[in-house]
């Protein structure tokens, strides 16, 4: 290949996933009232941060930009240290939108209840926290009357998935908003140029590739004192059960670039992957190569690598029957060419319009929709993105081909028990004798077969 130039109800079938969302309920303003759900402009939004890392933050900030008044009420994390980390700096960056005294800063695996409680129905929550947790913290928030900002990854597994989905659905029905984390979807040059090969210009698309391949995934020692869980939830990106694997919480946005690019989602994959090089005491395979394919027979490869010293790069390539376009996430400016070499005197387009952060993008569309009650749900679109990776992590751990119905209806879940679990309580995987944890070995029984 021509190197890439750098200038759901339990139990249902694929079809019905794939079919369209139901439309939102019905319901609209009867003499005078808004329906459940709706926010005047001039309101002052109330939000709390459930998950307080680096993302966390940033989402906060973001939040805290959109137009329109609205106040930062409540955070919650597992780690007292890391939210006090948080708290500072975005009351550094932006004190006239915060208004969280310690009594609304929460701690422990319980502490999302209480920051929701804290924003109350008609309040907004952001969700940054490990993607194990998001269906769980994603369901108490519709429950509770909250819009939601869910990042990716939204499950680790089909059971996840199936709980994610039905959570979007019930806020459908009582009119909540729901964004997500893809923000590839709102990065002004993308859509520009993903509309550009809907319209045809480089022909029918016959391959997509997306990539991530960088240096190694870093991991934190076990503190003094730290429990065996701690350890795990402080190092999530290196436990399968916490973050769903490399291909799915890393690789997920050119995944999901792909699938947009074709407008539609895969049936089924086969893939392999493993542990070569990376000795830290974690889960990872350092290497993950998956083959989707799709309802027409054509072919989406996705491929993840965290090894250092290697070819390196980050984005998606798409081939067309008339031409080629490198674009996606780590590609800052989309570009399509005639033939499948992407070379400067190929060029057939590039993006000229104005770029804009598509970070703070999802924010403002998610805020605004909020304030002027116009229908904005994600969950669906974004549950189906994270299913077609965690098809391909089943398929690269266990060397089975893998179809979209088997990871949906699955009931293999990578941390039972997951709502009951507390901080004094024994961690879902053990490191052995050695100090190594469980790692998945294709064409075993080491992990499940789906």
């Amino acid at each position: 290949m021509n190197q890439p130039s750098q200038s759901v109800a339990e139990g249902a079938t694929r079809r019905q996933f794939l079919q369209t969302s139901t439309a939102l309920a019905a319901g609209a303003a009867v003499a005078g009232l808004a329906r459940p759900g709706y926010t005047q402009e001039s309101n002052t939004l109330k939000v709390a941060l459930v998950g307080c890392g680096g993302r966390g933050t940033g989402a906060a900030a973001q939040a805290l930009s959109t137009p329109g008044p609205v106040k930062l009420v409540a955070m919650a994390d597992v780690f007292e240290a890391r939210l006090e980390r948080s708290h500072k700096n975005l009351s550094e960056r932006l004190a006239d939108k915060m208004d969280v005294p310690a009594e609304r800063r929460f701690t422990g695996l319980d502490a999302y209840r209480h920051a929701i409680e804290a924003v109350g129905p008609g309040g907004v929550v952001l969700f940054a926290t490990a993607p194990a947790f998001r269906p769980q913290h994603f369901e108490y928030a519709v429950q509770r009357g909250c819009h939601c900002f869910v990042e990716k990854s939204f499950a680790v597994d089909g059971p996840g998935i199936r709980r994610f989905l039905q959570a979007g659905e019930l806020a459908k029905q009582k009119n909540l908003k729901v964004a997500g984390g893809l923000m590839c979807r709102h990065n002004s040059p993308l859509e520009a140029a993903i509309q550009q090969i809907h319209d045809g210009l480089i022909g029918d698309v016959i391959t997509c590739w997306a990539y991530r391949m960088h240096g190694p995934v870093g991991m934190s020692a076990r503190q003094p004192g730290q429990s065996e869980l701690a350890h795990q939830i402080a190092n999530y990106s290196n436990f399968t059960w916490l973050n769903g694997s490399f291909i799915v919480d890393w690789l997920i946005h050119n995944i999901d670039v792909c699938c947009w690019v074709k407008n539609t989602w895969p049936e089924s994959v086969q893939g392999m992957g493993g542990r070569q090089v990376r000795k830290d005491p974690d889960q990872l395979f350092d290497h993950y190569a998956a083959e989707y394919s799709f309802p027409d027979g054509t072919r989406l490869f996705a491929q993840g690598r965290h090894i250092t010293k290697c070819f390196d790069f980050f984005g998606s390539v798409i081939h067309g029957t008339k031409g080629c376009a490198v674009l996606g996430e780590g590609i800052p400016k989309p570009r399509l060419f005639k033939g499948h070499k992407p070379l400067p005197e190929n060029l057939l387009w590039q993006y000229k319009g104005t770029e804009s952060d598509p970070y703070q993008n999802e924010h403002n569309l998610f805020f605004d929709a909020i304030r002027t009650d116009k229908p904005y749900n994600e969950a669906e679109r974004c549950a189906k993105s994270c299913l077609t990776a965690i098809c391909g992590r089943i398929a690269c751990e266990t060397g089975s081909v893998v179809t979209y119905e088997q990871a949906l209806n699955s009931q293999v879940s990578l941390a039972p028990g997951l709502d009951q679990l507390t901080m004094d309580a024994p961690a879902p995987v053990r490191a052995d004798a050695s100090g190594q944890y469980p790692i998945a070995m294709p064409g075993t029984q080491t992990v499940p077969r789906i």
